[in-house]
């Protein structure tokens, strides 16, 4: 699974974080989602918990 994330379609909610935090973090400087791994074996809930629909998986 191939993840993208939209740093500007981002609200800082920190859904994906709490879901997976192996594979997103939140930027310090402005709290918006920065990914760590873009090919991880799992992500949870992460893509359907996001409020802003920022984070998308491609198969």
């Amino acid at each position: 699974m191939r993840l993208e994330v939209d740093r500007e379609r981002c609200v800082g909610a920190g859904m994906c974080v709490l879901t997976a935090p192996e594979v997103f973090a939140q930027d310090e400087e402005d709290g918006r989602v920065r990914l760590l791994d873009r090919d991880p074996a799992e992500i949870g809930d992460a893509v359907q918990l996001c409020p802003a629909a920022a984070i998308t998986a491609n198969a």
